[in-house]
């Protein structure tokens, strides 16, 4: 096979990617922009030799499946539990009773952002959970399944950088030198795009202020219309359930999925060999955990229904395969976006690029934390990962500030917040095709949706971040933050309403 191509380590690096999103917005069709742009990258690498390209494409995707086979597997696992509670009826039990209690949309929105928060583990494990259990709650009140993904990816990663227990911190922790732990505590209240998202979405269920693709959508949803086009979930529904079901099969389960896979995190970590539970959390398996966490959970909801004959065996063994093809869209895109991802960050050195760029511009350090979240931002949005991203901006940044500055702590909170805010703009971010698996909405109607409103909070964080670098106050630059997502938006409801009264 050709060795490395002198494009690696250069601008040539960040091609692959943007042309794998800008076809996937402009076609909406994301497998085969995927596959364009992986074949793109190692076409790149390979200097144009199609049987080398061909052959380091497969051996890419060969090592990112193996390297990421757990998540896969827990998304099969949580897939089965997802259809079994289906089948069961459990959800159209909670359904039924959360729509006795919630009297309106915006009690909808605000109890999916609530879950979302509560659910701070892991963001897969968040993205699917939150969908599952509030998609017939949302459904009724006529909010667009677009509408749905966004509120849970926001609630997703944005909570999970801020949450000391979660999968999130414990990489994080693993990126730092010293107490990174206590480093990333440290982090928390300087994490401006976390904060500002969940503000955001607060905000919006308040005031009931949608803009851009979004107010589209909404405005089909209102008419009955939740997709408003393509549905890739429609053939993956169940037609018949069991009326056995009630609300605490489907709440057994989920408590259950959450204590046994944080127990199984800091089982992996050490905690049962003597290990303190934050350091067992910090140097836990996360995925392997999830893996174990998931499975456990399967034989639990085998114990919990089969006994009480809430379903049968054989609609037990019906719903294996059921949940695995509920998955099939979220994994193949999974696949392709790591591949995309391997690519761009270990064949063609993106990072090593952002490195370069970086460490030859030391000068004027107050307007770096504002150049580190646009960087994290850009590079996360081309590759796709936010982990890859901080693991790649965490280590330039410790080299250049020493423990005891404080620049040190505001520059590794902006290149967090950076690689959240890229994550959550990406097409081919894994935390964003989960978020729309958990909603069970098209793809890029969630990705062209969301887009807007995650734009308006990056820009926000961006002006913000310039008053951290100067400041280094967190007061100071968390007040910014709000009082500029608070303008934006209010000159946003007041375009939208001098709209409205220009066309009566």
């Amino acid at each position: 096979m050709k060795g490395e191509t002198n494009m690696s380590g250069t601008i040539w690096a960040l091609v692959p990617p943007i042309v794998a999103i800008a076809l996937a917005l402009w076609t909406k069709e994301v497998y085969l922009s995927l596959l364009i742009g992986i074949l793109s990258g190692a076409l790149l690498f390979t200097k144009f030799h199609i049987l080398a390209a061909t052959q380091t494409m497969i051996e890419v995707m060969n090592w990112k499946i193996g390297d990421n086979v757990n998540i896969l597997l827990f998304l099969v696992f949580l897939g089965i539990i997802v259809a079994l509670i289906t089948k069961s009826g459990a959800s159209q039990a909670y359904g039924d009773w959360a729509s006795r209690k919630i009297k309106s949309q915006r009690g909808a929105l605000f109890s999916t952002m609530l879950l979302g928060v509560v659910i701070f583990v892991d963001d897969y494990f968040n993205c699917l959970t939150v969908g599952t259990v509030m998609r017939p709650v949302t459904d009724k009140y006529k909010v667009s399944r677009a509408k749905l993904a966004y509120i849970i990816d926001a609630t997703a990663a944005p909570v999970c950088i801020i949450a000391p227990i979660s999968s999130w911190a414990a990489a994080v922790t693993g990126y730092t030198n010293g107490d990174g732990f206590s480093l990333f505590l440290q982090t928390i209240p300087f994490n401006l795009y976390a904060w500002l998202t969940i503000l955001m979405v607060i905000l919006m269920g308040v005031t009931g202020l949608d803009y851009g693709p979004m107010k589209k959508f909404e405005e089909n949803a209102a008419k009955g219309d939740l997709f408003s086009g393509k549905n890739d979930y429609e053939n993956v529904k169940e037609n018949i359930i069991s009326a056995k079901g009630k609300v605490i099969d489907l709440v057994l389960p989920v408590i259950f999925l959450i204590a046994s896979c944080i127990i199984c995190m800091i089982y992996t970590g050490g905690f049962f060999e003597g290990e303190s539970f934050i350091n067992a959390f910090a140097n836990c398996d996360a995925s392997m955990g999830l893996v174990m966490g998931s499975f456990i959970t399967l034989v639990f909801v085998f114990l919990l229904y089969l006994p009480r004959r809430v379903i049968t065996f054989s609609e037990f063994a019906e719903c294996i395969p059921q949940g695995f093809k509920m998955m099939v869209s979220a994994i193949l895109i999974l696949v392709l976006a790591w591949t995309l991802g391997g690519f761009c960050s270990t064949k063609l050195e993106a990072g090593a690029f952002v490195s370069s760029m970086l460490s030859g511009n030391m000068t004027a350090t107050s307007l770096f934390p504002a150049i580190l979240f646009l960087v994290g931002s850009g590079l996360a949005f081309a590759t796709g990962t936010s982990w890859g991203t901080f693991g790649i901006l965490i280590p330039i940044v410790t080299a250049m500030f020493p423990e005891t500055d404080p620049m040190l702590v505001v520059c590794i909170a902006a290149s967090l917040a950076g690689s959240v805010c890229g994550d959550h703009m990406s097409p081919i971010s894994d935390t964003t095709i989960m978020a729309s698996a958990g909603a069970q909405c098209h793809h890029v109607d969630h990705v062209s949706t969301q887009l807007p409103y995650a734009l308006t909070v990056g820009g926000c964080c961006v002006a913000a971040y310039l008053v951290a670098g100067f400041t280094k106050n967190v007061f100071l630059t968390m007040a910014a933050g709000v009082i500029l997502l608070f303008a934006v938006l209010s000159f946003i409801r007041y375009r939208q309403a001098h709209k409205c009264d220009m066309m009566k």
